[in-house]
């Protein structure tokens, strides 16, 4: 793979026996995470997978973690906040929550695999100003497949958690 110019961003190594965060084609958005431990993920199970790195990222931008296209494919396996976020003032060691979605078969991960993708992304602070009402808009309040493609939502799913009237 050809070095392309980019962002430097300060890694450290907590692990010397793990590759560091890397792309494994030009042009890919995310950089490869490994595990630094063996994992074993029971079916419905989460877990907290260690990744042996940690990240020094300039102010104006965040990490976000994703998950691996061919592991929830081939094997049922997402992360539960996905996106997971790194602020850039953190330093702590990236940790994935992985979370086996398959309902019968038991995944196994050994210490080096990849097992998430790392997208480094340029952020903004908003100012948020508080109004009596927001501007008319085309959408409007349709959310949740209101703009179609999919079939016709004839009634609106039911909202779990929000008290009447709150």
């Amino acid at each position: 793979m050809s070095a392309q110019p980019g962002l430097p961003v300060q890694i450290l190594m907590l692990d010397d026996g793990l590759e560091p965060p890397s792309y494994a084609t030009d042009g890919d958005a995310g950089a490869d995470l490994r595990t630094a431990v063996d994992v074993v993920l029971e079916p419905g199970e989460r877990v907290l997978v260690p990744t042996g790195v940690a990240i020094a990222l300039p102010s104006g931008y965040a990490g976000l973690v994703h998950p691996r296209s061919g592991l929830a494919v081939r094997h049922g396996v997402t992360i539960v906040n996905a996106p997971g976020t790194i602020d850039a003032g953190y330093r702590g060691e990236i940790k994935v929550c992985l979370l086996n979605t398959d309902r019968s078969e038991i995944v196994s991960f050994v210490r080096g695999d990849r097992i998430a993708q790392l997208v480094i992304q340029r952020v903004e602070h908003a100012v948020f100003d508080v109004v009596d009402e927001l501007p008319v808009s085309v959408r409007g309040t349709g959310g949740f497949g209101s703009t179609g493609g999919f079939g016709s939502m004839d009634s609106p799913p039911a909202v779990v958690g929000i008290p009447a009237g709150g």
